[in-house]
């Protein structure tokens, strides 16, 4: 009678005899081995993640899903992402945790160790964006690190918004300090903080979470090392980066060499409007981007910094060319990103840099122009979504307690060569729309509307995904604070390979337009109502190629009018 397993035995040396482990930890190829390791890699960054939202204090985190958790191995290379994380925060968590050893190195970090960074240039682009970065070691080795990020509801300063002037009005600004040491706060961090944050409770409550999913992430990569006999990640780290690279590359070489370019103008600020350029050179198994022409760095809160501005170069290009690898290290370091120092895409401190996806997120649409004529059938159309249109408001309740609300509402995705594309979807990120219930029972605010916006999503042979209409109360008795972050009012969603546009934002205060500022702050009264419209995405191909019964099933299901199923479908 042959001998069971023993419950609970290494998975590896279970399915190899007791060589896999030795073999992987080695940096032996042994594919199976390493897919096993990989995937379980993947699902402790996603069990951290779990535990940051479920234990998170605010919407932003729990209903929002604005984070992300990354895990990387002794040296700081990223190897693990969660699964639904935020593609900039991703891509530049690795970024700040260079940083952050640059200052101190890893031999002094000690266990119950964590820092703390949300400096523009060295993180995710903005202040309301807390690093936090924490070693998790096995008997005083270092096995990796545990890192993540999430979006506060308030940083102090200036309510998040886009007409601010330079970063010191923004909030406050914290450099790379350790927030524990040895598992005991730095208590005068801590009331400097709190001094300086209209909401101290909420945003520490958030802090702590992330700390915790560190703590989650930390006791699952060791149980993870204990069990499979791992003494050192690097080596299965740079395995897992190499086959991501490998498949990156493979999908790179495909595109023919040669230097492909375009151009995308946005409305701007009350500065002037803004342009975009982008000429990409492709050579071998390499990308080159370079965003030389693009404006100068603006007078408002809309610069993307650096790091900002590869994140989202990479992620689409990654979405267009590799979109089943898991991401990690290795899938960006064959694309190479440049901008002038002092442009929009570069911008130089002080820069104000409050409201930077509204610039940052539509790079996918410069990038996809540019390729259109090499990867037609890959590429999106321009999306409702890119950038986000957002709505802050916060002020005091009638008991005088203060809140801060930020509606993370979604206009349409574009259309793709053989698929409508997604209403009230976001892209290039993917921050999700929370409950309207948990925003009224937290705020004095009616929610009266939130439907799709009919005829919004550009016609084409495939339809943009729809955008939405939303109306909103203030039925508190205190007046409130109002920030608007939109685009797309002058130049909606575009559509490609002979697609239209999808419909332009609007915002009307008590039904009139040109009241509030789209990139500003204002002030409303009990009973005033907001109106926004987020717009829907561009449309691909000829409308009138669309199959007739995709369009009367659109007016069936109010997503088409009749006279526009006639006018623009020829139905």
């Amino acid at each position: 009678m042959k001998k069971k397993t023993q419950r609970g035995s290494s998975i590896l040396s279970s399915a190899r005899k007791g060589q896999s482990a030795r073999r992987i930890d080695s940096g032996a190829d042994d594919p199976v081995a390493l897919q096993v390791i990989w995937r379980r890699l993947i699902a402790i960054a996603d069990e951290a993640a779990a535990t940051l939202r479920r234990t998170s204090f605010s919407p932003i985190v729990r209903e929002s899903n604005d984070f992300a958790c990354v895990l990387f191995d002794a040296h700081g290379a990223a190897i693990a992402e969660n699964t639904i994380g935020i593609p900039s925060f991703n891509m530049t968590l690795g970024r700040t945790l260079a940083h952050c050893l640059s200052k101190r190195p890893a031999s002094e970090w000690r266990p119950g160790d964590v820092g703390i960074c949300n400096d523009p240039w060295l993180t995710s682009g903005h202040l309301p964006d807390i690093t936090i970065v924490a070693p998790i070691f096995l008997d005083n080795r270092l096995l990796g690190w545990a890192g993540s990020i999430a979006h506060m509801a308030d940083i102090g300063g200036a309510l998040w918004s886009a007409d601010t002037r330079e970063v010191f009005e923004e909030g406050i600004r914290i450099p790379f300090t350790l927030l524990m040491r040895e598992g005991q706060y730095n208590e005068e961090l801590v009331r400097i903080l709190r001094a300086n944050i209209r909401i101290p409770d909420l945003v520490m409550g958030d802090i702590a979470a992330q700390i915790s999913a560190g703590e989650t992430a930390g006791r699952a990569l060791k149980h993870l090392a204990e069990h499979e006999r791992i003494k050192d990640f690097s080596h299965i780290s740079r395995a897992i980066q190499s086959r991501s690279e490998a498949n990156m590359r493979r999908a790179i070489g495909r595109i023919p060499d040669g230097i492909y370019k375009s151009t995308v103008d946005m409305d701007g600020t009350d500065d002037g409007p803004i342009h975009i350029e982008v000429a990409i050179k492709k050579k071998g198994t390499d990308l080159f981007i370079d965003y030389a022409g693009t404006s100068p760095q603006a007078g408002r809160a809309i610069n993307t910094v650096l790091n900002y501005t590869e994140a989202y170069t990479c992620y689409p290009l990654k979405c267009l060319l590799d979109p089943l690898t898991p991401r990690n290290e290795g899938s960006y370091k064959m694309i190479h990103v440049s901008a002038p120092e002092g442009s929009l895409l570069n911008p130089r401190l002080p820069a104000p840099v409050h409201a930077r996806q509204l610039v940052g997120h539509c790079l996918p649409a410069a990038l996809y122009r540019a390729l259109a004529p090499v990867v037609a059938d890959k590429i999106v159309a321009d999306s409702g979504s890119a950038p986000t249109l957002r709505v802050l408001i916060n002020g005091f309740r009638d008991d005088r307690t203060p809140y801060t609300t930020i509606f993370f509402i979604n206009g349409g995705m574009g259309a793709r060569a053989e698929r409508d594309g997604l209403s009230t979807t976001c892209f290039p990120s993917n921050v999700v729309c929370g409950s309207m219930e948990i925003i009224e029972a937290l705020a004095p605010l009616r929610i009266w509307k939130k439907e799709f916006a009919i005829d919004s999503g550009g016609p084409g042979c495939f339809r943009g995904g729809l955008g939405q209409d939303v109306e909103i109360e203030l039925v508190g008795r205190e007046r409130a604070n109002v920030s608007v972050l939109a685009d797309r009012v002058k130049h909606p969603a575009s559509g490609v390979v002979d697609g239209l546009a999808g419909t332009p934002s609007r915002i009307e205060l008590n039904g009139q337009t040109d009241v509030l500022p789209v990139k500003g702050k204002s002030r409303i009264k009990q009973n005033d109502r907001l109106r926004i419209r987020f717009p829907g995405g561009g449309g691909y191909g000829d409308p009138r190629k669309r199959a007739k019964q995709a369009v009367r099933k659109d007016v069936e299901e109010g997503l088409v009018s009749e006279e526009a199923a006639q006018r623009v479908y020829g139905l």
